[in-house]
């Protein structure tokens, strides 16, 4: 793919080139004309018998000085012309280099802001929409390009603040309602009715569920509101005993290796408890749960139904449900993970295990070197941080 600076060298240096080759070739022939021209009205001197060699220059015994004849005028004016067209074509060449690295350097210099626009977009990110470009220079379009990219970023900065603010307000709003309901059905409900109380109750903790995971889901999509280093070795063992209680018959083990990634600790701790609980949750009796993390990957096998390869971007959409399991969830567990990964910078790969169940792999970004540690890996149990 050929660079707009590549692109702007050559036209530049093309330009020049024509400019100056048009200039040359004309100068060429008009001086070749006029000099053919003048010397026509010159007289035809007496030709020289080839016979008689004449020294370059000698002297006579009395004194006088004998040089050699010139040569004919029209053979003189070939030469001239001949040596100008010579010096013509070194001069093109060496044109031809000093354009190219000029065209070079202007066009690198012309482009400067635009590199510079172009880095601060790529930095960019929900976390850091407080960065403007803030151009210098004289008002001219590429000044005028980058005003107009940090216009945008601040509306763009004031529509996110006020997404958080309205998602900080529905949390607050909506989790009190519920918690109000779950009281008086806990307190007002008899104890004959326990069907009907079991039911409300299952209902109220799955609403409260899907309320908990839509604003999770929301504040990963806009972005790291903290961020600080996170010790995600610690966060894999608290989670694995946290789900010891709730796993039932199918085991979970665990090796892990201390790894330090920058993120937000609530984030990554519901991204772990959200693989954990999806491979224990969408797994068969006696089945079989591994975590492993090593390498910066974060990868949780587990043995289940079977999965169709074409089915795997099905499972990162919000309120797909590939299986219907003992206890349905919301279908925004694995959406939840891939937007805590995107917004930590992490990728997320998915493929199905031979038999049944499925491998999912978060992978980090490579961070500062003096974050790893290199140990022996723990084999352990879910219970056994």
């Amino acid at each position: 793919m050929t660079t707009v600076r590549v692109r702007l060298t050559l036209i530049y240096s093309g330009l020049f080139l024509l400019t100056s080759v048009v200039l040359l070739v004309t100068v060429n022939l008009l001086l070749s004309q006029a000099l053919h021209t003048r010397i026509a009205h010159f007289p035809t001197p007496a030709p020289v018998a080839p016979a008689e060699p004449v020294a370059p220059v000698r002297e006579m015994p009395d004194g006088r000085e004998v040089r050699p004849p010139l040569p004919p005028l029209p053979r003189l004016v070939d030469d001239v012309v001949g040596y100008q067209w010579e010096v013509t074509v070194l001069t093109v060449g060496v044109l031809t280099l000093v354009s190219l690295v000029v065209g070079w350097l202007v066009a690198g210099r012309i482009l400067r802001p635009v590199h510079r626009i172009t880095a601060t977009a790529r930095r960019l990110s929900l976390s850091n929409l407080h960065e403007r470009i803030a151009l210098t220079g004289p008002e001219d379009e590429l000044r005028e390009l980058a005003d107009t990219f940090d216009a945008m970023l601040e509306r763009l900065e004031r529509s996110v603040e006020g997404q958080r603010r309205f998602i900080a307000n529905a949390s607050h709003e909506l989790r009190t309602p519920l918690a109000v309901q779950r009281a008086a059905i806990e307190i007002g409900l008899p104890e004959d009715v326990g069907e009907i109380r079991d039911k409300l109750l299952f209902h109220n903790r799955r609403t409260e569920n899907l309320i908990d995971a839509l604003l999770v889901l929301a504040q990963a999509e806009h972005g790291l509101e903290r961020s600080g280093p996170v010790a995600l070795d610690k966060i894999v063992r608290l989670v694995l005993a946290e789900a010891e209680e709730g796993s039932g018959d199918v085991t979970v083990t665990a090796r892990t290796r201390p790894f330090v990634v920058h993120g937000d600790p609530v984030l990554l701790n519901r991204l772990v408890t959200n693989l954990v609980d999806n491979a224990v949750r969408h797994n068969r009796p006696g089945g079989t749960v591994e975590v492993t993390l090593a390498g910066g990957a974060l990868t949780v096998r587990n043995t289940g139904p079977v999965v169709p390869p074409e089915r795997l971007g099905d499972l990162f959409e919000p309120f797909r449900r590939l299986h219907t399991t003992r206890e349905q969830g919301a279908g925004l567990g694995l959406s939840i993970v891939a937007s805590i990964a995107k917004a930590h910078g992490a990728q997320v790969r998915a493929s199905p295990n031979p038999g049944g169940g499925l491998e999912l792999a978060v992978v980090f970004r490579p961070g500062d070197p003096a974050s790893w540690r290199s140990v022996v890996p723990e084999i352990h149990g879910a219970g056994d941080p």
